[in-house]
């Protein structure tokens, strides 16, 4: 398989006068494959994806693969609900019209056992032939994807090839790339990336990239190149924006940093997501003065 590794951008989701502003969406991408990442990813977390309609969720994972098209960038579509057929329509979707790979989050508010979770994950994996990766961030989800049953399903099931830890332990990610050398880990927060991948994990499904995609890029191509030096002063340097942009619930805080910094012509999210604190503007504002942000 192909599998999308390396540099990957968690995309937002724009929106204008309530709607899903996809002239927009594709710019940003274009400004992605400009700097260099190796991989987008529409429709997760960060792009609100609990709170798009069916249509628009597809639309995005679209005009994502358009734009992708004949560049060097893969879509790592994301294809996550806490109904399994709902994942298995949307994964399907995007297999048929030419995503790369498929982003499939924990199912959130159900709370399944382990079983459970096996037994989704199983299903929507198989309902595609494309590259698969787990996606776990218990804080989001109130439900853990443990390593022995993400392991289980790497050996079970051909396509399953990933995973986006987001719990933020490095133990966590020591004990899934100590089982098994195949099975890929990511970085799924911007706070440690940098003992993530000089650990072993393949890549970055990154928030912050959003906003400064250039410096991403270097951190990760920095650790594959072994300039080590290189990448820890980047990621140190990032470590006031990467915690301001985790100050209230993602993505408030890096829709409103992209606003900022004229990257969004308006900020809106779905309810029940609100536009940030005057507090968290401020921090924004003081914070985005240490930063180049290219357009």
């Amino acid at each position: 398989m192909d599998t999308p590794i390396g540099s990957m951008t968690a995309l937002i989701t724009p929106f204008k006068n309530g709607k899903v502003d996809l002239e927009k969406y594709e710019s940003l991408i274009k400004r992605q494959i400009n700097a260099g990442v190796d991989v987008v990813s529409p429709c997760g977390t960060t792009g609100e994806s609990a709170t798009l309609t069916h249509k628009e969720h597809k639309e995005c994972i679209e005009v994502a693969v358009a734009t992708c098209k004949n560049t060097n960038v893969k879509v790592l579509a994301g294809a996550g609900s806490n109904a399994t057929a709902e994942a298995c329509e949307l994964a399907k979707f995007a297999q048929e019209i030419g995503a790369n790979a498929i982003l499939s989050i924990a199912p959130y508010y159900n709370k399944p056992t382990q079983e459970g979770l096996y037994q989704h994950y199983k299903t929507i994996a198989q309902s595609v032939e494309i590259p698969f990766m787990l996606y776990n961030v218990p804080g989001r989800t109130a439900v853990d994807l443990l390593p022995e049953t993400a392991i289980k399903l790497f050996d079970d099931v051909k396509n399953i090839y990933g995973i986006k830890e987001a719990t933020g332990s490095l133990e966590r990610a020591t004990a899934l790339m100590s089982q098994r050398e195949n099975f890929l880990v990511f970085s799924g927060d911007d706070g440690i990336d940098f003992p993530m991948l000089v650990s072993g994990a393949k890549g970055i499904i990154s928030v912050t990239s959003n906003l400064v995609p250039d410096l991403k890029v270097k951190l990760v191509n920095s650790v594959f190149n072994k300039d080590y030096e290189t990448a820890l002063k980047i990621h140190n340097d990032l470590y006031e924006l990467n915690k301001v942009l985790f100050c209230e619930s993602n993505p408030i805080p890096i829709k409103a940093a992209m606003y900022l910094s004229g990257l969004l012509d308006s900020l809106e999210f779905r309810l029940p997501l609100t536009k940030p604190s005057r507090e968290t503007i401020d921090k924004l504002e003081k914070i985005l003065k240490k930063y180049e942000v290219i357009k």
